[in-house]
This record gives C-alpha cells, structure tokens and sequence, in this order.
C-alpha cells in the first residue's frame, strides 16, 4: 500500500496499457460473455493488479476467490503483484482490467488527462500518519516546527505535514523535508530525521511498536486534511464501457469476501499467508493487527462494500486544487461510478 515517487507517470502508463488491452484487437473481437452465474457461457476474465505485496488490505480478495464467490459471478480473476517491489504501482505486464490504487493519485492522473475510473471505495479512511518516536519530546503537531521530517519525496505528504502543524497552531515555514524514500522504519529508528510522514498506522506503526519503539502518530484528519478513501479500485474509461458488467459482478463478489473476512478472521489471516510472496514474507502478529484496524476502516455502515460518494471525491479535488497538488479542474462525475448496489 505505498505510493511512489514518480506515481503519475506510472499511473498514466498503467492506466494507458489497461485501455489499450482493453480496446485491443476489437476488429472481430467475440462479445465479453456476460457475468453473474449465467450457465453455459464461458466465465468473464478479469486481471487485477494489487497495489503491493500480499497483505491483510487484500484478504477479502483472496477470500472471494477462495470461497468461490468470484466462479458465482461467472468470473475468472487473475491477481497480479507489482512487478518490482521499490515500484508498488509498476503493475505486472499484460492486460489489466482493475487495479488497487490512491485516491489521491486517481486525482492527479485525471487531473493530467488520463482516462482512470474509481469503481469503488476499499479502505474508506487515510492510513498514512505522521510519526515521531515518543522519546523525542515532539508530543504535538506544533512542535514539529523547525524540525526535519522524512518522506518518500511526495508533494501530497509534504502539503499533508504543513496544513497539520499550522491547523495545530505551529509555524510550518522552518520544517525541512528529507527525501527517505519508503524507508521509513529504518529513518526513525536510527534518530536519522525527526519525524516521518508516508508510513501506514497498520503497517510501519506496528513494525516500530514491535521492535520497540513507540511512537506518537498524528492522524492528518484531526488537523484539517480531509477523510478521504486511501484505496480504491480502478479501471480506465474504455475498460468500465466494455466490461461494466464484469466490474459490477466483481464488485458483488468482493463485498461478499469482505463479509467473509469479518466473519472469520482467522481462517481469513490463514488464507492470506499461504498466498503471501515468497520474497515479501508476513509477520503473523503484524498482519493480524493490521487486519483488526483494517476491517472497521473498509466497512461502509449501511451501505455496501465498495460504496462511494460523490461529495468525497469533490473535497479531496478541491483540497488538492488548493493544495496546487494539480492545476487542472477535475469533477467527481467524470472520476467515479457507483457500481454497488
């Protein structure tokens, strides 16, 4: 669940070669059979490509598979990891249907013309935190001012610190920014920066906590930054208008791993590590943390899993206008369908 330094290039090249496969060989192309169980056709095929390693963020997908919910939908879906772990939306070579992304980087590559579609909501909260260790002393956002703070050299992470240390009442002008890149336990551990900003609350939090270094995390929507979706499920336009039953039919099995998933975390937490990647190997207690934080963040209350509004999407557009995070108008129409029913 990491972004990248250069995530709107890549996002622009995923998105681009999905639409592409998509549209490709479409002179005497066969119809997409249609999804939802209808006995006799031959199953839909999707390619989903995962935003980074196997994790607890992506169980409900492997619990759908597993328990037959996506061959209920009449769907075939082909899960794809990152094809090189330093580049998590580097998404694997080939046709690709959907893929787990930001929220925030659906934004900017539509702000920059690319033709990306949000189709659902997955993780309905941020993640991402600012961190300090407690033994610092930085006990509050304020004093972050005049200290230096590592990122993975994201403008968004950079606007997020300096609207949180000025909404607490500090002065963002001295704090200085070190390009860390993703390594973000490493930075606070070895006191090589002051604070870090990038790293997940269920993920690099838990990592620090357990090698024993306790933290102080400021969650960047109690100091004004908007509650947006961290991750979201996307498609380009040419995919979604061919292939928008399959998506809906995806989306129904989804929920339906998701529900899976809150009802039996541990046989879920089982399932997860025996897909996790060989060169990416889990930490039993560390996932298992991070799917008890997870599950509430990815309920959608009385609606279903995957559910989206409007209005969210147009707050975080117009934050990010604000921001000068992009420079072209976006609107929440052209950027979203609501799918689930």
């Amino acid at each position: 669940m990491k972004p990248i330094q250069k995530w709107s290039k890549t996002v622009a090249a995923l998105l681009l070669s999905a639409g592409l496969a998509a549209c490709g060989n479409q002179s005497g192309a066969q119809p997409t059979p249609a999804p939802g169980g209808s006995e006799g056709n031959a199953p839909t095929e999707l390619t989903v490509a995962l935003d980074w390693y196997p994790n607890a963020v992506h169980s409900f997908l492997y619990a759908a598979e597993e328990q037959g919910y996506f061959k209920e939908e009449n769907l075939k879906v082909n899960l794809q990891m990152p094809s090189d772990s330093n580049d998590p939306l580097k998404m694997a070579a080939g046709k690709v249907d959907l893929a787990i992304s930001y929220q925030t980087q659906v934004v900017q590559a539509r702000s920059e013309g690319i033709p990306v579609l949000s189709v659902g909501a997955l993780v309905r909260h941020p993640l991402n935190v600012i961190m300090t260790r407690q033994d610092s002393g930085i006990d509050t956002p304020q004093k972050l001012a005049g200290k230096n703070v590592g990122y993975p050299s994201v403008p968004l992470d950079e606007s997020v610190v300096r609207n949180v240390v000025k909404q607490a009442g500090g002065d963002d002008s001295g704090i200085s920014f070190t390009d860390i890149g993703f390594d973000i336990v490493p930075a606070l551990t070895g006191k090589k920066v002051d604070a870090v900003v990038g790293g997940y609350k269920n993920h690099e939090q838990l990592i620090l906590e357990k090698n024993g270094i306790p933290v102080h995390a400021f969650a960047p929507t109690d100091f004004g930054v908007p509650d947006y979706y961290e991750l979201v499920m996307t498609t380009s336009d040419d995919t979604f208008g061919k292939k928008q039953q399959a998506i809906e039919a995806f989306m129904r099995a989804a929920a339906k791993g998701q529900q899976y998933v809150k009802d039996n975390k541990e046989k879920a937490l089982d399932l997860l590590l025996s897909k996790q990647a060989n060169e990416f190997p889990l930490e039993k207690d560390i996932e298992t943390k991070s799917l008890e934080i997870l599950i509430p963040l990815m309920d959608a209350g009385d609606k279903t899993f995957g559910s989206q509004t409007a209005e969210s999407w147009q707050t975080l557009i117009d934050w990010m206008k604000k921001e000068n995070l992009i420079t072209q108008d976006v609107k929440a129409e052209e950027i979203m369908r609501e799918v689930v029913k």
